[in-house]
């Protein structure tokens, strides 16, 4: 049915009942409290997905920032704190692997690397996109970044206009003229500016 509010199957303990009382009435020092009860699950969430200390550690921070800025979203009768967390925690650490750059290696670094023959599939697209950031890099950087969020976070111009508060056109103009200076630099091979 459509609509309808999933309610949650197990009733919340008396620690988790006042835990979620003092949040939804902005008790500045319950964000310490849930971080010491579930920290180490959202953590370890964050750790398997990312595969990285310091980015677990980074997007750990904006879970519970998030947790506290939307304290008067969280309906315990859908869910439980824990399993809010990890939803939160879960949907940060895939906005921040979506954010992932690859790490600046020249093209010619990575042929080097993969070795000489046949490249498999995988590694072909890695070299695609090593390129790509070195083509990228030839651009000035608010025009390089319209052309990030357009293909690497997938955001329409629209999204992209929001995000940078720029107008539609404005944006749809600086592509443009990013696409059509990234084009020749691919046809004379020489950087342009």
């Amino acid at each position: 049915m459509m609509g309808r509010v999933q309610r949650r199957r197990n009733p919340p303990d008396k620690q988790e009942r006042r835990l979620a009382r003092r949040l939804r009435r902005g008790d500045p020092d319950v964000v310490a409290d849930l971080y010491a009860q579930y920290g180490s699950a959202s953590y370890g969430v964050l750790l398997r997905t990312l595969r990285d200390r310091d980015d677990a550690d980074d997007v750990q921070q904006q879970v519970f920032a998030e947790v506290w800025r939307r304290a008067a979203q969280y309906d315990p009768e859908r869910a439980g704190l824990l399993t809010w967390i990890l939803t939160i925690a879960r949907s940060r650490a895939i906005d921040h692997l979506r954010r992932r750059v690859p790490e600046p290696v020249s093209s010619d670094e990575m042929i080097r690397l993969s070795g000489d023959g046949d490249t498999p599939p995988e590694t072909d697209l890695a070299l695609d996109r090593w390129r790509a950031a070195e083509l990228l890099a030839v651009l000035p950087d608010h025009e390089r970044e319209l052309l990030r969020l357009r293909f690497y976070e997938e955001l329409s111009q629209t999204e992209i206009a929001a995000r940078l508060d720029l107008p539609l056109g404005t944006v749809k103009a600086r592509m443009v003229r990013a696409l059509r200076k990234l084009r020749a630099h691919i046809d004379e091979g020489e950087v342009v500016s």
